[in-house]
């Protein structure tokens, strides 16, 4: 029996995403949250959190994209075609959200208020149009001979705009829970008090989205509804209630590490959950892996290189985060 290399590429590249949204979710998670922290002194000590990481953790999104038209030329067309505006908006935000990541460090205290307004608008911004483009994954691509089929602005839908400000508190809450676990004092003591109905308004949403997606789509409702499937699956709802409850309850006593380690596994659950929606179609509604495949020997070359390289990458990610672990204070400073 031999490797199914079609469905590796596909396990890479699902790792490679699923790395992207916990590692770059808290990061633009503090983002979002800049506007309500409106004290210089705060701000900085939240970007120091992840100054040593953060242009590190779009790694993962090179190795999803470049591993997408590696293994899978044809999702990798359609896709770009379907989401060229949304993706084109989302790098754009990220340009302006990593100027002013470095800018406002140097920046005078007249113009820093336009660099923090710059990473307010990218963070935000990014992570609107990445659930967006989320969103109309799922509602599916019209495809037509093997080629994109839909209009221009087929991706902008009431699903879609609702994926995206879905993922937006999700970030919101990602980053919440580290500044619990990498700051203290009266810091910390917020980030604890708006994690609580962050957590809330998300499982609210996570609710919303576990019922719209199989009502809107018969593919999806058959796989989520029918048995055996509904005795598969189900755990998956009762573990996010399950993990939410945690998260809640964790933040009760005295907090470190326990309620972001809560809040990445309601986020894994979400990623799984939609994950279990698409498959085993890289083109909703219709077309597999196998089919959007490229020749074995094209994945088989880029392979080598992609199990020669995520080791590396994990351990000089795992690394970083070693070297820079423990609390940061606002004398901390960024270099």
């Amino acid at each position: 029996m031999g490797i199914d290399i079609s469905l590796l590429w596909a396990v890479i590249i699902l790792f490679g995403i699923m790395m992207y949204v916990i590692m770059d979710g808290f990061d633009l998670g503090i983002g979002i949250l800049f506007p309500l922290m409106p004290r210089r002194e705060d701000r900085d000590v939240m970007m120091n959190t992840v100054a040593p990481v953060w242009d590190g953790n779009e790694t993962w999104l090179v190795l999803g994209g470049a591993g997408l038209m590696a293994a899978f030329p044809l999702a990798y067309a359609v896709i770009l075609s379907a989401f060229a505006m949304p993706l084109i908006l989302m790098l754009l935000a990220l340009i302006f959200r990593g100027v002013a990541f470095e800018f406002r460090f140097r920046a005078s205290d007249a113009r820093r208020r336009w660099w923090d307004a710059a990473f307010i608008g990218g963070s935000v911004l990014a992570t609107f149009f990445q659930g967006v483009t989320l969103g109309a994954y799922i509602d599916g691509i019209t495809v037509v001979n093997r080629a994109y089929a839909g209009g221009a602005l087929d991706w902008l839908t009431p699903f879609s705009v609702f994926t995206g400000i879905g993922l937006i508190v999700a970030y919101a809450l990602l980053g919440c829970t580290w500044l619990v676990l990498k700051t203290d004092g009266p810091l910390q003591q917020r980030m604890i008090e708006l994690a609580r109905p962050l957590t809330l308004v998300l499982l609210v949403i996570i609710g919303i989205l576990s019922i719209w997606t199989p009502m809107s789509n018969t593919l999806i409702y058959e796989r989520w509804f029918t048995l055996p499937n509904l005795f598969w699956f189900a755990p998956v709802p009762i573990l996010v209630i399950l993990v939410g409850w945690g998260l809640i309850r964790s933040l009760n006593h005295n907090p470190h590490a326990e309620p972001f380690i809560f809040t990445l596994c309601m986020v894994f659950l979400g990623y799984s959950g939609l994950g279990i929606s698409v498959w085993p179609n890289i083109i909703p509604p219709g077309i597999s892996i196998w089919d959007a495949a490229g020749p074995p020997e094209s994945q088989g070359f880029a392979l080598v290189g992609a199990l020669f390289i995520i080791p590396f990458i994990l351990m000089y990610t795992s690394w970083a985060y070693y070297v820079f672990r423990g609390k940061v204070t606002a004398d901390a400073g960024y270099h």
